[in-house]
């Protein structure tokens, strides 16, 4: 079984506390638990049905709500993308009470078949160790606070273009083209100066 990285020890407290948290995303919902789910800085983002069949909380979301279009698992939080004809005002409370009753009553959030977190080969040129840097200290403890998270995934040396993945509530987020160009870009060109361009993939 793999090492998931996520609490057992806490997984189950007798009285489960949870709020909510709005982020730039209007259709994304950041609900914050009263105890670290995912531990050392991991997550596990699941964009359909299909990619949360080794999650039983993830499963349970998507078939619970079928408004919800994407459920994304970090810290102590998990973050909901909904549809755009659903209104959080209507279903936020029926979540809520859900996501606590999960916990409280002992369920898995992942089954023994879930995959482990890809290990990193320090393989890295300098430049992407100093775009690494960057995206670490200075913009995922951001992009964490509005319920998401940003990954490294490529840089070409010729053409100066990095390319990163989104994830949770910055996936289709309205306001995460803005954010990239006019935050991530223009920080990640000053600090490392053979960037030219940031672009996100798979969003």
């Amino acid at each position: 079984m793999p090492d998931i990285k996520y609490n057992k020890d806490e997984l189950y407290p007798k009285n489960v506390s949870i709020y909510t948290e709005a982020n730039p995303n209007p259709n994304s919902m950041k609900f914050m638990l009263s105890f670290m789910l995912i531990e050392n800085g991991d997550n596990f983002d699941f964009p359909d049905l299909e990619s949360a069949k080794n999650s039983p909380l993830a499963t349970s979301l998507f078939q619970e709500f079928p408004f919800v279009e994407r459920v994304f698992f970090m810290s102590n939080f998990v973050t909901l993308t909904k549809n755009d004809s659903t209104e959080w005002i209507e279903v936020i409370n029926d979540v809520k009470a859900f996501i606590k009753n999960f916990f409280e009553t002992g369920q898995e959030v992942f089954n023994a078949n879930q995959p482990e977190q890809q290990l990193i080969i320090d393989t890295d040129s300098e430049a992407v160790k100093k775009i690494k840097g960057v995206l670490d200290e200075y913009i995922k403890p951001a992009v964490e606070m509005d319920g998401g998270a940003i990954q490294f995934h490529s840089f070409d040396e010729e053409s100066g273009v990095v390319k990163v993945l989104l994830q949770g509530s910055c996936s289709g987020c309205p306001s995460s083209t803005v954010t990239l160009k006019a935050g991530i870009e223009n920080m990640l060109k000053r600090m490392v100066p053979s960037v030219k361009e940031v672009v996100a993939e798979g969003v």
